[in-house]
């Protein structure tokens, strides 16, 4: 890096939130302390009684004030500031008691500071605002609020032109990170050093932070170089970060255009390896009706062992048509608004969402997508590879290419029973066929000594009299034919496993 990690420059409040040594009752001297503990009894009595002044600032330089914003409570930072408070008093480092309502995210204060008139973008001599404290200590509710109802700005940057994404990154705090994506942040902005966010969280090793950042950016955050000239996979590596060097790392060939690095990063473009798979079905059922049923070399099959091959192929056949139900239906995608016509621009979807409605909303922030720009219900989740957020989403399979989810699960299901049933009674088929005592591929086995001594015996007593040789070869050709076609259906049985 051009210049040392970041530093968290704390809050004075943060430093000293701890409570006063000592009992609370004896400690309660003056209106700082009463303001601290939340005794709003004792402080009536030093106001009122007293005449104690809650315009000045302490010894440290701090006000009563912030003092009682740092500890949530709401009815003394009503009361300091109706008996002369003044909302918007700094201390040494310029911070506003919004400054230390942030750091343990005392929203109930917030909201008795902002109504009487608090400025929301207030800045200290860092350049710290309350959302970039917010995003410090990794208070999302707090962070969402005052940025949804009183329109703070969660993309302002500090005197080092760090946003809060860049403190949320660098801390870890990953459901922080998905409410400012959400909220629109800036992911590719570079601070003064030239970092991005992704660099700070590759510095500290945070591999969730990483994760969300990825799947909700683009190509071009992972190539972003810093004023030294080094992108987030190497500043990972070089820190020893290595389970988030090789993520970033496979992420790149990921998102990469060149063939080989999709090949290497297990991805065959956009139609995945449904092909394949295709061709493997259609390949194996062909195979089963040349090689064994149709085989001239082998017996006849019976009644008995035929109607157990066609119901192997009927069930090949209704593979394919699961398959390509699986491979072509919505595994349950959840439609954006813009996808469904609702243009709310004036309304937050956060501060509107119905908290009694668990089945919408359970308090979770990964609940959001800052991707598709939703509130996601309970068992979905963002798919990478689809760029799509699934209901009941299970998994996404490269051999259907696509998810499985709430709308094709049964499909998918279904398809895997019975490919394993065509497989499990082809293989059956074939092995009876091939060791079947009439079959010339038993007596390949159990009479080769015998058979290899009678047939030089035959070449040689027709070479004798000058009669045609016999064709020795014709007994191994429905062998090896019987066996390739197993070995296919092994293997189409294990692509389907590793569904």
């Amino acid at each position: 890096m051009a210049s040392s990690e970041i530093e968290v420059t704390e809050s004075p409040g943060a430093a000293t939130a701890q409570d006063p040594p000592g009992e609370a009752a004896a400690a309660v001297v003056d209106v700082f302390s009463a303001s601290a503990y939340g005794d709003l009894e004792q402080l009536r009595r030093f106001v009122e009684q007293g005449g104690a002044s809650l315009s000045t600032p302490d010894a440290s330089g701090y006000y009563a004030l912030q003092w009682a914003a740092l500890n949530n409570f709401a009815d003394v930072v009503q009361y300091i500031i109706e008996n002369g408070g003044n909302v918007n008093a700094t201390d040494n480092l310029k911070q506003t008691a919004l400054h230390w309502a942030a750091v343990r995210g005392s929203v109930a204060v917030a909201d008795v500071l902002l109504q009487n008139g608090a400025w929301v973008e207030a800045a200290d001599i860092n350049g710290y605002r309350a959302v970039h404290v917010a995003a410090q200590y990794g208070q999302t509710a707090f962070l969402n609020h005052i940025v949804g109802r009183y329109h703070a700005d969660n993309d302002a940057p500090d005197n080092d032109g760090r946003s809060p994404l860049h403190w949320a990154a660098y801390k870890g705090y990953a459901d922080t990170i998905r409410l400012l994506l959400f909220r629109e942040a800036s992911q590719g902005r570079q601070d003064k050093e030239g970092c991005t966010p992704l660099h700070w969280a590759a510095l500290r090793g945070n591999v969730e932070a990483c994760t969300v950042l990825v799947h909700a950016g683009t190509k071009q955050e992972l190539k972003v170089k810093d004023n030294a000239g080094v992108t987030p996979a190497q500043l990972a590596s070089n820190k020893g970060h290595r389970a988030v060097a090789n993520f970033l790392t496979n992420a790149e060939r990921a998102m990469s255009n060149h063939w080989t690095d999709k090949i290497r990063s297990g991805k065959f473009g956009d139609s995945g390896y449904a092909p394949i798979l295709l061709c493997i079905i259609i390949g194996c059922t062909i195979l089963f009706i040349n090689s064994v049923l149709a085989a001239p070399d082998l017996p006849k099959v019976t009644a008995a062992v035929g109607l157990w091959a066609w119901t192997a192929i009927s069930l090949a056949v209704g593979s394919l048509i699961m398959f390509f139900r699986c491979w072509s239906k919505d595994p349950g995608y959840i439609k954006t608004p813009r996808e469904l016509g609702n243009h709310q621009d004036d309304e937050d979807p956060l501060l509107s969402i119905d908290v009694n409605n668990s089945s919408q909303w359970t308090g979770k922030w990964s609940q959001l997508c800052p991707t598709c720009k939703i509130v996601r219900p309970v068992r979905s989740k963002h798919c990478p590879s689809c760029k799509h957020c699934v209901e009941q989403f299970d998994h996404h399979c490269p051999w259907i290419s696509n998810c499985v989810g709430k709308k094709n699960k049964w499909d998918f299901f279904v398809l895997i029973c019975m490919a394993t049933m065509t497989s499990f009674l082809g293989a059956a088929v074939a092995v009876q066929s091939m060791f079947h005592p009439s079959s010339p591929n038993f007596f390949f086995f159990f009479m080769l000594p015998s058979r290899f001594i009678a047939d030089s015996m035959k070449v040689n007593f027709c070479q004798g009299y000058g009669l045609p040789q016999p064709h020795f070869q014709r007994a191994s050709h429905g062998f090896i034919m019987s066996w390739f076609n197993i070995l296919e259906l092994l293997y189409f049985c294990f692509s389907m496993a590793l569904c």
